[in-house]
């Protein structure tokens, strides 16, 4: 079975203003949903929650690799969507793709479309 990273901004780092009716509690929740439906189809995942700060988040993916190896990653939409987190993904995309030779990558829309994304690719 492959084995599957998922890569998210950790709730408690994110700026809610730009997401009115969103906050902490309701993204970790959501999160930990998407979570369980993953755990239930019987992946095999790994989370890893990052922050925004790209050397730490780097630091915090590279603690994670030798959980693998990994041949899928799904990296969330707070990484990617969202402009000030550019060189965060970029940084994400670059470490995965150099020390992961081979991974597949995919990308949710929400925390509820993770199990999709990732089955476009197992």
């Amino acid at each position: 079975m492959t084995k599957i990273l998922t890569i998210g901004l950790h709730p408690s780092t994110i700026d809610y203003t730009a997401f009115p009716g969103l906050d902490e509690a309701t993204l970790t929740a959501r999160i930990e949903q998407g979570d369980a439906a993953l755990r239930a189809a019987g992946l095999d995942t790994v989370s890893c929650q990052v922050g925004t700060d790209p050397d730490e988040a780097e630091k915090t993916i590279r603690e994670r690799l030798p959980e693998g190896p990994f041949g899928v990653v799904m990296i969330g939409g707070g990484v990617r969507m969202v402009p000030e987190h550019t060189l965060l993904f970029e940084r994400l995309i670059n470490v995965l793709a150099a020390t992961t030779p081979g991974i597949r990558f995919c990308f949710n829309t929400s925390p509820e479309t993770t199990i999709d994304a990732i089955r476009r690719w197992v």
